[in-house]
């Protein structure tokens, strides 16, 4: 989601500060074939490109407090499928090729999911997604229009006509973000929001609040919300759980040795007492013999 900056090949001429680093020059609108696109551009890292029937497109850079905003969903994310390893999750820059009626474009989102029950399954190996992903997620840049437009219109299109089940754009601004879900026409509705909590469909038991987006509580304050606690930090509550029963066990253990010791104490303190009645009825008999 960055771009880095390279240093100034020029040798200095002379005394002086060294050269400042320069901005790698970007190759956006360039015709270039698809074969052309693997070869030499899907793997650059200074530049991250994507291809759009036969033209390279720069993808924008998102700004820090938005990227956040999608640290923090991934997190979320990544409890949810730790807890139920119902699919994986793809963060590397990994593109897929999406042939659609009026051409092809190979689009690298800024993360994807792909289900175990998908048809194509991703591989340990694999460079890049040879299927449709499930959930593409993208982090909005708003430097410029275009680049609104771009997640907003364009990759929405393209995602909806290509076969993506549900589409989420992330923002730290609420107006900019969005959750759509792939109708049977095979277009884009927003998926409704219940009492301000998204459920996921692709992903059964996923969701999340609105707010949490902006306000990006910690996983300790999620564990105990009922709309988190099934899957985040679940194994500390499973613990938790745990412990509390294993110190009820021996709560009840202490309890019963307890009540076993004072019942033997009374038994043995009856039997004495019994012992010592016997014991002078005895001697009152003696007496009663004697005389």
């Amino acid at each position: 989601m960055s771009r880095s900056a390279i240093a100034d090949p020029r040798p200095p001429t002379g005394p002086g500060p060294a050269p400042a680093p320069l901005e790698p020059v970007s190759e956006a609108g360039r015709e270039v074939s698809e074969e052309t696109y693997w070869r030499d551009y899907y793997f650059q890292s200074d530049i991250h490109y994507e291809w759009n029937r036969g033209r390279l497109e720069e993808k924008p850079v998102s700004d820090y407090e938005s990227f956040l905003v999608y640290h923090w969903f991934m997190a979320l994310l990544s409890h949810f499928l730790k807890a139920r390893p119902i699919a994986k999750l793809v963060a590397l820059e990994m593109g897929f090729r999406l042939p659609l009626s009026d051409g092809v474009v190979i689009r690298k989102p800024d993360f994807g999911v792909v289900c175990d029950d998908n048809p194509q399954p991703l591989l340990p190996h694999d460079h890049s997604y040879h299927g449709v992903y499930d959930l593409c997620v993208e982090a909005l840049s708003d430097r410029k229009k275009r680049d609104i437009e771009r997640d907003t219109v364009t990759k929405k299109a393209e995602y909806a006509a290509g076969g993506v089940p549900e589409y989420y754009i992330l923002h730290h601004a609420p107006e900019h973000q969005a959750f759509f879900t792939r109708t049977g026409a095979g277009v884009y509705a927003p998926i409704e929001p219940v009492d301000g909590v998204i459920h996921s469909r692709v992903l059964p038991g996923f969701r999340f609040r609105l707010s949490d987006l902006i306000e990006r509580r910690d996983d300790e304050a999620l564990r105990d919300d009922p709309v988190y606690g099934e899957f985040v930090l679940s194994r500390w509550r499973e613990d938790r759980e745990r412990a509390d029963t294993e110190a009820r066990r021996a709560d009840a253990e202490a309890e019963r040795a307890e009540a076993e010791a004072i019942a033997r104490v009374d038994a043995e303190a009856r039997a004495r007492e019994a012992e010592a009645a016997l014991a002078r009825l005895r001697a009152r008999l003696e007496d009663r013999g004697q005389t």
